[in-house]
């Protein structure tokens, strides 16, 4: 077992594609070329479904509970762990699992406990099917209230530009979502009084607080320096080009566009709060501000804007942070360890209880 490939199935059961569903698309690929057999269930098919299969991944979208059970349970079948990505997906895996033997690792994304759709009762039937529990950060182990290891996301390697290439751009990547704290990150922009040193704003992402996010660039007067992207599917050219990446959100579990942005050189800014303590804690102290503090933010904002050399080493200093602690090498080896503990300990268990009932053939063209 400690050699050969592993049959892994992700189960994200969404349609969208945001940060989990991000990490499931360069996790499940990154085990594919390590020679694993992969599969995942769920995620948005537009920007998913060509990756992963490009990638040998097969894939096959959310279609409603009762479907996606029963895809799962049919490729559990031949499956020796199913991954499971937030509530819903731990919820339906631990149903569909029933009597099979596959191992089930949740991976937990936020810095929350277990859901709040039904009855708190609910919760600990869902968990007592689960074989591990794998935390992104230690900011997340904290939070959840259960045993888990933590197992740092990781992003693949970029190259830096050339400094040159870089301009008097604060860039923003993330949902237009409250929590998100976009509509701060603009307040503590305007504060800075940036756009009248000739600084612009970017936000990339989608969401509902975009009129928001327009109402209040004029209300501030900055208008002519705030531009709107939209989502935007080349966002690490957005992060080869931009001078400062800010990143205000109080909750983030690590953050995946932090460690893009840092793999580039780009100096990166963020809420001292969640996963964002952890990635940015001994560098530049300009790299962290109190959370939900706009004076402090926009004065870190202006320091670094106009402290070149201090931008050039806090980007140089967070690129070698993202490639010693946070690469997609360290977290395929950590993620691949708990694997195979948790499914050894599902088969001591199974010998324990007694073999499960003999498996059907796995038919569904969505699992490898």
């Amino acid at each position: 077992m400690t050699d050969r490939p592993l049959r892994i199935v992700h189960v994200v059961r969404t349609r969208s594609f945001a940060g989990v569903e991000r990490f499931v698309l360069r996790l499940a690929t990154a085990q594919a070329a390590a020679g694993h057999r992969v599969a995942v269930v769920g995620g948005d098919p537009e920007h998913m479904a060509p990756a992963l299969r490009a990638a040998g991944v097969g894939f096959a979208a959310s279609r409603g509970a009762v479907h996606d059970i029963l895809l799962i349970r049919r490729a559990a079948r031949r499956a020796d762990v199913v991954a499971t990505h937030m509530t819903a997906a731990d919820s339906a895996a631990a149903t569909a699992l029933l009597g099979l033997s596959a191992a089930l690792v949740a991976t937990r994304h936020f810095t929350r406990r277990r859901g709040s759709r039904w009855p708190r009762r609910i919760y600990p039937v869902i968990e007592r099917r689960i074989d591990a529990e794998i935390a992104i950060s230690d900011a997340v182990a904290r939070s959840i209230g259960i045993p888990s290891t933590v197992v740092h996301s990781g992003v693949e390697d970029a190259a830096a530009p050339d400094p040159a290439a870089r301009t008097r751009t604060v860039l923003m990547a993330q949902r237009l979502q409250p929590e998100k704290r976009t509509r701060a990150g603009l307040a503590a922009f305007a504060a800075s009084g940036l756009a009248e040193d000739g600084w612009r704003l970017q936000i990339a992402g989608s969401g509902p607080e975009q009129l928001l996010l327009e109402a209040d660039a004029r209300s501030f007067g900055i208008a002519h320096a705030v531009e709107l992207l939209g989502f935007r599917d080349d966002v690490l050219e957005l992060y080869r080009h931009a001078g400062l990446f800010l990143a205000p959100c109080p909750v983030e579990g690590l953050g995946l566009s932090l460690l893009e942005a840092m793999s580039t050189g780009l100096p990166v800014l963020a809420a001292d709060a969640g996963g964002h303590s952890e990635v940015l804690a001994g560098l530049d102290p300009r790299a962290l501000f109190a959370a939900d503090d706009i004076s402090a933010a926009a004065r870190s904002l202006r320091a670094l804007a106009h402290d070149d050399e201090g931008r050039l080493a806090l980007g140089a200093a967070g690129r070698r942070r993202q490639r010693t602690a946070f690469s997609i090498s360290s977290q395929l080896a950590g993620t691949e360890t708990v694997y195979r503990r948790a499914i050894a300990a599902r088969e001591n268990r199974d010998r324990r209880m007694g073999p499960p009932g003999a498996p059907d053939a796995l038919t569904d063209r969505g699992a490898r």
